[in-house]
């Protein structure tokens, strides 16, 4: 009897019909303008298979998502820059088309993310202009800097995070660590700029991500001679306090700390939004240049002048230079920090980030801090008379 009992119910769940695969669930768009592309990224309820072709005349790109469909109503965009002009959409059957409507040609990239920090699956899509295809060969070109004589000495700014990574979150003011890297790095690019002799380029000027390969790519491409990464991070409970600054490191962590704070640090782009096919080796080739190891020198040096300024701010986290194995600073030839500007993790610290006044004061310590550094630098030699100097004649 058991048996037949058995034999019945698996007979039944053979003929009983297999549901139909639900349909991924697009939640949400989001919109992140940069200097040198557009992105969109939509919030999924699962990942999903898509496909993105190309038409012109007029200029548009199509990305149809299968066995997809809108939670809604997407919400509405900015097109007031110079790629996107519309976003339209429609379904047939169980494809969810998306028809980006362009004022000029682009070239897209997408891909999909898995979970990451307050997200869940994303589709990306980048519209990505001219200038941004010349990028990557400029990071994996041979460094050749013009003399020094010839141009101002360059200090790369890298406010942390930015766009769809928000960095770490204040417990009191729910300050959000993005906002107050770019108004720092803003204050410090302001200095520079205003020193004879010194220019400042600035990674990030705006409320979008930069990947942290792509962060010392423009570094290298614009022949930076110093790579300074600003942060406010946090780290568990409310008691530490103080600025802190770290270099790059070959042989793992100094601390625990140093390694928990690295780690947060590197998960940047899986919040921010980077396809993992953009970690090509011909770029990680270029971090196994023989000059690291003067680099990871120099970047010490630099970080100890940037600790004796600071110190005169306020109280340090750290008297030395700490180090571990933060993916921003491996740019081989460019002497390169970390600088933990305070806790935001301490409610007390996120107050003085919030103060415009602390942001003044701590840029203008890390600019001095440089100085400091600058000033160690053998003179560039004089530059060669003109050709219409007799001296210049005479070879």
């Amino acid at each position: 009897m058991i048996v037949n009992k058995i034999r019945f119910l698996l007979f039944a769940f053979v003929l009983a019909p297999l549901p139909a695969h639900a349909d991924v669930t697009v939640q949400n768009l989001r919109q992140w303008r940069a200097p040198d592309h557009t992105r969109l990224v939509f919030d999924l309820s699962a990942p999903l298979e898509h496909r993105v072709f190309t038409l012109t005349e007029p200029d548009r790109i199509v990305v149809d998502m299968q066995n997809a469909k809108l939670a809604g109503e997407l919400p509405a965009l900015d097109f007031s820059g110079p790629l996107l002009a519309n976003v339209r959409t429609g379904r047939h059957e169980r494809t969810l088309r998306v028809v980006l409507d362009l004022k000029t040609a682009v070239q897209p990239r997408t891909f999909v993310l898995g979970p990451a920090g307050q997200y869940g699956h994303r589709l990306v899509i980048d519209l990505l202009d001219s200038r941004a295809a010349s990028l990557g060969e400029a990071a994996r070109a041979p460094r050749r800097a013009p003399p020094r004589e010839a141009r101002p000495f360059i200090v790369a700014i890298d406010a942390g995070h930015g766009g769809e990574d928000p960095g770490a979150i204040g417990r009191r003011y729910r300050t959000r660590e993005k906002d107050v890297t770019l108004a720092i790095a803003r204050e410090l690019a302001r200095i520079v700029n205003a020193a004879p002799g010194m220019r400042a380029l600035l990674i990030r000027d705006g409320d979008y991500y930069v990947g942290l390969r792509e962060r010392f790519a423009k570094a290298r491409a614009q022949h930076a001679d110093v790579f300074v990464s600003i942060h406010a991070d946090a780290v568990p409970g409310r008691q530490a306090s103080g600025a802190s600054v770290y270099a790059l490191s070959e042989k793992g962590a100094t601390d625990a700390m140093s390694r928990l704070i690295a780690e947060r640090e590197n998960s940047s782009d899986l919040i921010g939004g980077v396809s993992l096919s953009d970690m090509d080796d011909t770029l990680a080739k270029v971090l196994l240049d023989l000059s690291q190891t003067r680099t990871i020198q120099d970047s010490l040096v630099l970080g100890s002048d940037l600790l004796a300024e600071l110190d005169r701010i306020g109280p340090l986290h750290t008297s030395y230079v700490r180090q571990a194995g933060f993916m921003v600073l491996k740019a081989p030839d460019i002497p390169s920090v970390l600088v933990e500007t305070a806790f935001i993790s301490n409610p007390a610290e996120e107050r003085k980030l919030r103060s415009r006044r602390f942001q003044r004061q701590m840029a203008q310590g890390i600019f001095r801090g440089i100085l400091r550094f600058k000033a160690r630098l053998p003179e560039p030699a004089p530059a060669l008379a003109r050709t219409g100097d007799s001296a210049a004649r005479s070879f």
